[in-house]
């Protein structure tokens, strides 16, 4: 499926093609709260890195997460001049992009089920709205993104 994106203020737009673009997860950890502004669920698509179509490169600014004390080699681009978060990229796993749910453009497919994942970091004032069907971990499920697509038919 083609996505397209932008962050808030415009001058960031992006595209990229996504076998696997329903939002699948809410994650709950403090990175994905405090560099999106949410009560997680923010980094949950996947899209082929080598399609990746950027305008406005230069308003790009990148974070690295420390997790543990260390330096996460995952970088999180964000506006530059509003803010918005726009995807996560990692070299470990250099031919997926991550690209943030809240800065795509393009309607997204409905979630036939959610995976609750970093729950012990949920903050007390942030509701756990959980369906019948979802599942929940306090970390990370064994299960991937494309292996979620895929085990309920939804890879475009």
């Amino acid at each position: 499926m083609h996505l397209e994106g932008s962050c808030h203020c415009g001058a960031v737009r992006f595209s990229l093609e996504s076998k696997h673009p329903t939002p699948f997860n809410r994650c709950y950890c403090s990175i994905c709260r405090k560099t999106a502004g949410s009560g997680g669920y923010a980094i949950n698509l996947s899209g082929d890195f080598e399609s990746l179509k950027i305008e406005g490169a230069e308003s790009i600014a990148k974070y690295s997460a420390v997790i543990d004390g260390e330096t996460s080699q995952a970088e999180r681009s964000f506006c530059k001049t509003c803010g918005s978060a726009l995807w996560l990229w990692d070299p470990r796993w250099p031919e997926l992009v991550h690209p943030q749910a809240g800065a795509i453009d393009t309607p997204l497919p409905t979630a036939p089920e959610l995976t609750h994942l970093m729950l012990e970091a949920k903050p007390d004032w942030v509701p756990l709205e959980k369906g019948v069907h979802d599942q929940c971990f306090d970390a990370y499920p064994e299960e991937s993104i494309e292996d979620w697509h895929k085990r309920l038919g939804l890879e475009r």
